[in-house]
């Protein structure tokens, strides 16, 4: 091989190890970086070929000149190498081609990035702005939890964290909650006091009174959630809160900002009187029409010790020492005071129209007394005074008397279980109170309303809001796979098992539920039509009426949606028309709720005559009365 041959031969290999060496470096490396491997190596090949430079000596010619010439040749000889073509432009053009591939493959995958960022942006955005947004990631809020007896009667296996509420929103939003308080009904408000004090809130609570708020928010300690109810609450569950008026939402609201989420209080119409229908048959007794056949009805329980065991005492109507309801308890005896036009413990306009406290008026002291009798002639439960709830309880479930007032959902708490230990009971409600109500304006406590809150800072506020929409909106009337959530009502699960503690329906929902419930058994409406709660409803009583063997829960339904509400409706029951308090909620104070029952139950029981009435008035008013009354009548004329 002659030497130019040589040299030509070195100078291709030395730009062919420039594309070998661009690629090896990767696309990160500089171009120089090439261009200079491709020069070592030439003078690399020149430092191990000394025979072939003593030739170019030899000849005359030093290697420098001998290579030029050498490159000069291979160009003549060569269409890829000419004069204007030098190495150095070959190791750019690779260097180029490998940087294109990367470039190309790096836009790509940003681009994959930024289309997967975008995407997760507008599902977590798309969650937080709307009623049924599914979170692309699992949420979970920590909650203080309300407990029910007998575990809510939930499932065999089933708790407040797993159930077919829960287990539902986490399937439709991916949500879940951990129960980091857990209390009792009855001592679910000392917990809540105790939290507010401590000021160590979980994401999101349930109170049971606006004092609670007022100090939450007067803390700073409550997440504003207005924008929260505008873009998560559902149209219905809005159309919901509207069949009760602007005021109620209202209650929830503080300086024009939505503060709570409140509960809405669903009308469940006056009490009834429940007696056991059994033991007016085997007296061979008629069946009440009026109040006043009702309590000679219990005067022959008396005679008869229906009930009562040998050394027994018999028990007559059984009260609580409230004397008056809240809507989730019993054995009041408001019925009594309805028939007298009395209102206790209400703020109500009197005739000039003036705010007064129901508790100090004419009729109340008229109802006292026909109460006072009633105690005398033994038809009130003589140990009264001395019974705690669940005592109360315990005396309707053990057959011990034979009747008390309560609301139409009575058979489901406690006749149920009265039932299952004694099938032969028969209890039977009665309306006797139609058209006594009291005509004048009576407004609306915050004592029976829940609230909803969620803790200032919390990540994802809007989450009550969307539990509210999927347990009260979607599963009750648009979800084809709520079968489980809905078969919740048939079995008699208790509302605590919710993890929000709370109902949201329209006002009137549960006369409207009954009527469908009848017109479907009577073949006037298909099974189709009926929303998922009426459709539970339905297939219980059905079942209650055709049924070979019908459960107690098929016999509570059909008792409470069937027979009670059945009565409601009958009777033409209108819910009255709601009116709240303004910015003052109207609560009695501790003290004089202390003066107010001691004073009733004295007059009850004789203890004090009926003008003691009289001297509770005054005392009423001298122990702050006189100054609260002044602060609801001025909150009103501000409105």
């Amino acid at each position: 091989m002659n030497k130019v041959s040589r040299v030509v031969r070195f100078v291709f290999i030395a730009a062919m190890t420039m594309v070998v060496a661009l690629t090896w470096a990767g696309c990160g490396q500089e171009k120089e970086h090439a261009e200079a491997a491709g020069e070592q190596f030439v003078e690399n090949v020149g430092e191990q070929s000394p025979g072939e430079q003593s030739n170019k000596v030899a000849e005359g010619k030093s290697p420098e000149s001998a290579g030029e010439q050498a490159v000069g040749m291979a160009g003549k000889q060569s269409d890829g190498f000419n004069e204007e073509q030098s190495v150095q432009s070959t190791g750019e053009h690779a260097a180029g081609l490998a940087g294109n591939q990367y470039n190309e493959s790096s836009e790509e995958q940003s681009g994959e990035q930024k289309a997967s960022a975008q995407a997760s942006k507008s599902a977590w955005n798309e969650a937080n702005t709307t009623p049924y947004g599914k979170y692309p990631e699992l949420v979970t809020y920590t909650l203080g939890q309300m407990s029910g007896a007998n575990n809510s009667n939930l499932p065999a296996g089933e708790t407040y964290e797993d159930n077919a509420y829960t287990r539902y929103l986490r399937e439709m939003l991916n949500i879940q909650n951990k129960n980091i308080y857990m209390e009792s009904e009855d001592r679910y408000g000392e917990l809540v006091n105790v939290i507010v004090k401590d000021r160590t809130l979980p994401d999101v609570l349930v109170i049971s009174d606006r004092e609670s708020l007022i100090e939450l928010v007067e803390n700073d300690l409550a997440a504003d959630l207005t924008e929260v109810y505008e873009n998560c609450a559902s149209d219905r569950i809005k159309e919901m809160y509207d069949s009760y008026g602007g005021e109620l939402l209202e209650a929830g609201m503080i300086d024009g900002r939505l503060m709570a989420i409140p509960e809405t209080v669903i009308d469940h119409g006056p009490c009834l009187l429940w007696l056991r229908k059994d033991w007016i048959d085997k007296l061979g007794l008629k069946e009440p029409e009026t109040l006043e056949d009702a309590f000679a009805i219990v005067e022959s329980f008396m005679e008869h010790r229906m009930g009562a065991e040998e050394g027994e005492e018999p028990i007559g109507l059984v009260c609580d020492t409230a004397l008056v309801g809240t809507t989730s308890s019993s054995y009041s005896v408001d019925p009594i005071f309805d028939s007298f036009g009395a209102s206790p413990q209400r703020w109500q306009e009197d005739e000039e129209g003036n705010i007064i406290y129901g508790s100090l008026t004419d009729e109340t002291k008229d109802a006292l007394a026909c109460l006072r009798d009633l105690y005398e002639r033994g038809i009130i439960d003589q140990n009264f005074a001395l019974r705690a709830p669940n005592n109360l309880r315990d005396l309707v479930i053990d057959g011990k008397c034979g009747a008390f007032f309560g609301l139409w959902w009575t058979p489901n708490n406690p006749l149920m279980d009265e039932y299952d230990r004694d099938e032969e009971s028969d209890w039977e409600p009665y309306y006797l109170t139609a058209g006594m109500q009291n005509k004048r304006n009576t407004y609306s406590t915050f004592r029976d309303n829940k609230y909803v809150v969620v803790r200032k800072g919390y990540e994802h506020p809007e989450i009550v809001m969307k539990i509210i929409n999927v347990l009260f909106d979607y599963t009750r009337y648009e979800a084809k796979d709520a079968e489980e959530v809905n078969s919740y009502f048939a079995l008699n699960v208790d509302p605590t098992a919710r993890p929000l503690v709370i109902n949201v329906d329209y006002n009137e929902a549960t006369y409207k539920v009954t009527e469908n419930i009848r017109r479907a058994l009577a073949g006037e409406m298909q099974e189709s039509d009926l929303s998922a709660i009426e459709k539970s409803y339905y297939d219980a009583c059905r079942n209650y009426i055709e049924g070979d063997a019908p459960t107690v829960e098929d016999w509570a339904a059909y008792k409470s949606r069937i027979s009670a509400v059945g009565l409601l409706v009958d009777g033409a029951y209108k819910p009255p028309a709601r009116k709240y308090l303004g910015n003052v909620d109207g609560e009695i104070p501790q003290t004089l709720q202390t003066l107010e029952r001691n004073a009733f139950i004295q007059i009850i029981m004789g203890r004090q005559p009926l003008d003691y009435f009289d001297t509770f008035v005054e005392d009423w008013y001298a122990q702050g009365g006189e100054t609260l009354t002044e602060k609801v009548r001025g909150s009103q004329r501000d409105d």
